[in-house]
């Protein structure tokens, strides 16, 4: 059995929003916009749920909002937790350990982005084919909790690419561009310096960001078939000739909300 706190969440969680979710959504900086197109919701602050921290990320709503979406039942984290927001590992991954005691088995994760890849524009859209774990930290050092997964375990497929290939699906029907690429993850706050973004663009990144990698890992732990997604809202440090802000990741995460939303929708609804 999963642990006490997981159990204590899930069993809150469930009482509150009745049918138990197909699918979980984790949605990143600016774009939590899409929970409002969720039918019949429930929606419960992170405040109120036991073990959840409260997101202070701007542009982070801090809801979970269970409805259906494109005719499915959806459950969506309308902004996530970060470590630099102060929160250890632990309890950054502790909703996915709960969607997984919920019954969930698929996660869709969505993030804002820098693009390192200087074929990249802001505004496009990227699903995550692998990651770069630049910071050093897991969110699965410590004691190993069997009920949710094994010692030691397989990131070979973290990606699902059943699920990556729905993606490209999902955005050829709407016309929209996609890129596949590699995610790498730094802690932030501070966005990356010229010379990360150099050594992580020769390491193969095409974006980078300060989120997603310690939900993946946790969700290859405890077996999710997860997709990744990145909105890229500005391009990273060095590849233009200006400096970058934080306001412009929201600017352009809602100019291309529409885009977005339409995406996910097709994508929900063909998963």
């Amino acid at each position: 059995m999963p642990s006490k706190e997981i159990r204590e969440a899930a069993d809150f969680i469930a009482a509150r929003i009745g049918s138990a979710p197909e699918m979980a959504l984790v949605l990143g900086s600016g774009l939590g916009g899409l929970a409002d197109e969720i039918e019949d919701p429930v929606a419960l602050a992170y405040g109120d749920i036991p073990g959840f921290p409260v997101s202070t990320a701007p542009g982070h709503a801090g809801r979970l909002v269970a409805g259906k979406l494109a005719g499915k039942r959806v459950i969506a984290m309308q902004g996530r937790f970060h470590y630099y927001e102060g929160h250890s590992l632990e309890r950054v991954v502790f909703p996915v350990r709960v969607f997984k005691s919920l019954g969930i088995e698929r996660l869709f994760l969505t993030n804002a982005a820098g693009g390192a890849n200087p074929y990249f524009e802001p505004g496009d859209f990227m699903i995550i084919r692998d990651h770069l774990n630049l910071t050093g930290q897991n969110p699965c050092i410590g004691s190993n909790d069997d009920s949710l997964g094994t010692r030691f375990f397989d990131m070979t497929k973290a990606y699902d690419p059943e699920l990556r290939s729905i993606a490209r699906k999902a955005a050829e029907e709407l016309g929209l561009a996609l890129h596949e690429g590699v995610y790498a993850w730094f802690t932030g706050p501070s966005f990356e310096t010229p010379a990360e973004i150099r050594m992580a663009r020769i390491l193969g990144a095409d974006a980078v960001g300060m989120s997603t990698v310690p939900e993946v890992i946790a969700a290859a732990h405890c077996g999710l078939r997860t997709l990744g997604l990145s909105c890229i809202t500005n391009m990273a440090a060095g590849i233009l000739d200006q400096p970058i802000s934080g306001e412009e990741v929201l600017e352009v995460s809602a100019r291309k909300r529409p885009e977005f939303t339409a995406l996910v929708r097709r994508i929900v609804e063909l998963a």
